[in-house]
């Protein structure tokens, strides 16, 4: 997710799990195996305010790392949504659809966006850790 960051939000306030890692553009990934969980960070959903739509792609698109796959619209603008790795979309998470505020409630569980299929590991060095992130955000 790029830009949309509000400036006055203390980033040290934000959570930042430890088992996940993170973009610069503040999306999440939870890689299980061959497969992975890509979500909005707690820091980009409060920036963005309440978000009322989720634009999701289709099951089977294909995606390079950093390539736009949807966008989510809050009340205050619409941002476009990053790929951290490549993959192949395997699921969405449907739920968003009549309940886009999820991921205000809780967007590193409830309120995940898409599942991939991971083409390789080879894009997971430009992810970063926890302690990485956080270290990111006191510049944001």
């Amino acid at each position: 997710m790029r830009s949309y960051v509000n400036r006055n939000q203390e980033p040290e306030m934000s959570q930042v799990p430890d088992e996940l890692l993170y973009t610069k553009e503040h999306e999440w990934i939870r890689i299980e195996g061959s497969k992975a969980y890509v979500g909005i960070t707690e820091f980009a959903q409060k920036s963005l305010g309440d978000i009322v739509y989720v634009e999701m792609p289709n099951i089977d698109d294909e995606f390079e790392a950093g390539e736009e796959f949807g966008t989510v619209e809050s009340v205050k603008a619409v941002s476009s949504l990053y790929v951290p790795v490549a993959g192949r979309i395997i699921d969405f998470n449907q739920e968003l659809k009549d309940r886009p505020e999820l991921i205000n409630e809780d967007c590193y569980d409830e309120g995940w966006l898409v599942r991939i299929a991971l083409r390789g590991d080879e894009d997971q060095e430009d992810l970063l850790s926890a302690e990485d992130y956080e270290e990111f955000l006191k510049d944001q």
